[in-house]
């Protein structure tokens, strides 16, 4: 299992690309992205636990109810969520980049992300989509992570490589996420692409698996949104023998799954709106996995957390308090607490209680880019980790005038 480069693009068959079409109106920010099976692939995806739904994620379950996919098209700059027309609007992005690819309306993924409640205008998609599919290439995974982006920083991509009996497979993804991200499988755009030959059924056991203890476990400020999707596409094209049970295969599938996923979580969380920190909260000593998660995701959750790691306040009684309103059975006379960076380590509580500690060398740990959590219960063997961000004046002004 080895990080390569190539994105989307990484495992055979598949090209991508993306472009400014005119959805938005700064002319230097790309729109419209599109990615390519060379034969359809079996295909997953997870949605948002949202009542409100983006139309673009009731028309790609339709799509997908037959487990299978061949193309993803994602504009940036609008939702097409809660207008009367979003369904129609949809199916007619599916419809015109089939009809560029030669392929069924019904094996397109459909995504939009952006504003919510302003009618999506598909003029510009329509005049677009001819240079989008002509661009396609092994080289266009950088130009579709950057299209799919909305207040996000920077593009977020990963693959890695993998064998499977014998036969080298790849594994590659982006996402899009800064705002609107919280655990409840509602935290972003994310499309994975594979080579590897896996049966629709357990292409979605695997991601259903996965996202347990990566994306639902990512958290930016506590909003579910709205049109947050996963979805995994599986060509084939690597030769494998087809997985179709849980095997040792499968388990290699799910080691190469999980490695694109976490470092996609992190990525997202770092790149949080207005954010300066990544936080990564790490819970060990649970007596059960639903503990160990409940008690991670509350820590970076609380907002009082994510403003003291914005000051670089070792103030660990706000970890305490988030653990202890979490509804996570815990003995709260166990708990340790401690900080960890590239600067080192401090614990700062034990058993509940506070220790004598050094608040320069505090400071100092906590001044660093990625911060981590250290918690434990000291109460079982389970363990679980959860990705957040701090809490910034810049996130108040980013979300201040959004739409306007």
């Amino acid at each position: 299992m080895q990080l390569i480069n190539g994105g989307v693009c990484a495992a055979q068959g598949f090209t991508a690309n993306g472009i400014h079409c005119g959805i938005r109106k700064n002319t230097t920010k790309a729109d419209l992205a599109l990615v390519l099976s060379q034969v359809p692939a079996n295909a997953a995806a997870i949605y948002t636990t949202n009542l409100v739904k983006g139309a673009p994620l009731l028309v790609t379950k339709a799509h997908l109810s037959n487990g299978k996919a061949q193309a993803v098209i994602c504009n940036s700059g609008n939702a097409n969520t809660c207008n009367a027309d979003g369904i129609e609007i949809a199916e007619k992005m599916s419809q015109l980049a089939a009809d560029q690819l030669d392929i069924s309306a019904d094996n397109v993924v459909v995504a939009s992300t952006g504003v919510i409640g302003q009618r999506l205008n598909v003029a510009p998609i329509e005049a677009g989509l001819p240079q989008l599919a002509a661009g396609l290439s092994v080289e266009g995974a950088d130009a579709a992570a950057k299209a799919i982006m909305t207040t996000d920083t920077i593009d977020k991509q990963v693959a890695v490589e993998f064998e499977l009996g014998g036969k080298v497979c790849r594994m590659g993804g982006m996402a899009k996420g800064s705002g609107m991200i919280h655990p409840n499988m509602a935290t972003m755009l994310v499309f994975i692409t594979t080579d590897a030959a896996i049966s629709a059924d357990m292409i979605q056991k695997a991601l259903r698996c996965d996202v347990q203890d990566t994306f639902n476990m990512t958290s930016v400020d506590g909003d579910t949104s709205t049109n947050d999707m996963v979805t995994l596409l599986a060509n084939g094209l690597a030769g494998n023998a087809e997985i179709t049970e849980e095997n040792e295969d499968f388990a290699i599938f799910m080691k190469a799954l999980n490695t694109v996923t976490m470092h996609l979580c992190r990525m997202i969380a770092g790149d949080g709106e207005g954010a300066t920190r990544l936080i990564e909260c790490k819970v060990t000593g649970a007596d059960s996995m639903d503990v160990a998660r409940t008690a991670a995701k509350s820590v970076i959750c609380s907002s009082l957390v994510k403003a003291a790691m914005f000051g670089a306040d070792a103030n660990w009684g706000r970890i305490l308090c988030a653990i202890g309103y979490s509804g996570a059975k815990v003995d709260v006379t166990k708990v340790d607490v401690a900080f960890r960076s590239a600067k080192g380590e401090i614990p700062v509580c034990k058993d509940g209680a506070g220790i004598d500690f050094s608040e320069e060398l505090a400071k100092e740990i906590l001044l660093e880019k990625e911060i981590e959590i250290l918690v434990s219960l000291g109460n079982g063997e389970c363990a679980a980790t959860a990705w957040g961000c701090d809490l910034t004046y810049d996130y108040v002004k980013i979300n201040g005038d959004y739409r306007t």
